[in-house]
């Protein structure tokens, strides 16, 4: 089983962009979709963007379109998140999570997540 570990995470001003990694190991990490979740405080983990085990295919939450862009690297087994025109609404830890077989857009759907990474913006 692919075990995840999520970096790039930080503190900017609104406007600011950022990119967060998802490093896969311990497994085959090309069988997997990879999904990114959000969570802020005193709020549920919400679906953020996906992308596909080939990278053909991504999906991305409507907050966050045009904005948001997931894409994945296999030959470096990661997955990317370019994040551009943040906002404060933005704040929060960002997961990502690994299914070899579902595209779903519930966190609870998935049983591999890594750690987090906490985005903070901030005027």
């Amino acid at each position: 089983q692919v075990q995840l570990v999520e970096s790039g995470g930080g503190l900017l001003q609104p406007g600011g962009s950022l990119r967060l990694s998802c490093t896969g190991s311990g497994g085959t990490f090309d069988r997997y979709s990879i999904h990114w979740f959000r969570q802020a405080p005193g709020k549920d983990r919400e679906f953020v963007a996906a992308v596909s085990r080939g990278g053909g295919t991504k999906s991305y939450a409507d907050f966050v379109k045009g904005r948001f862009t997931a894409s994945r690297d296999n030959a470096k087994n990661t997955v990317y998140l370019q994040m551009n025109s943040l906002n404060t609404e933005d704040t929060a830890v960002y997961y990502c999570a690994a299914n070899p077989s579902s595209w779903a857009i519930q966190a609870s759907e998935y049983d591999i997540w890594g750690h987090g990474a906490q985005d903070t913006v901030s005027p």
